[in-house]
């Protein structure tokens, strides 16, 4: 099948195919006789994991090491699990920021009367000095 075919068979932009092709996440496509990319079943395949992957906040890297492991049918699982099992962790890090993030604006918005007078705490937040860290002697 054509790239555009394989785009919609994988819900994988034809952009981000010739992307993926160019940074060797994934091999280049067979090619017809009119250089044409060629696209096989296994290639869509291929293209809904790296979107799945993709979806889940994969980066790149980690999908090349996920997709490496994929085609290796002698690898122990333990390997996809630990680049899950840290990938989790930087989810969860940033997760709880977020929140802490969105604790802080509530609080800010709570805290703003949001009329006609010019004081706004919000503002007055965001020009604070940052608190400072004290450093071990």
């Amino acid at each position: 099948m054509n790239i555009g075919a394989a785009s919609t068979a994988s819900g994988v932009s034809a952009k981000m195919i010739r992307h993926y092709e160019a940074i060797g996440l994934l091999r280049p496509a067979a090619r017809r006789d009119n250089a044409y990319r060629d696209y096989a079943d296994g290639d869509v395949h291929e293209l809904r994991f790296v979107r799945r992957a993709r979806k889940l906040g994969f980066s790149i890297d980690e999908i090349a090491g996920l997709l490496a492991l994929w085609r290796d049918e002698e690898r122990p699982s333990r390997d996809v699990r630990r680049i899950a099992q840290v990938h989790l962790a930087d989810l969860e890090t940033r997760i709880a920021e977020m929140q802490a993030m969105a604790a802080t604006l509530r609080t800010l918005v709570h805290a703003c009367h949001g009329d006609d007078r010019p004081h706004c705490p919000i503002l007055d937040d965001l020009a604070a000095e940052p608190p400072r860290v004290a450093r071990p002697s």
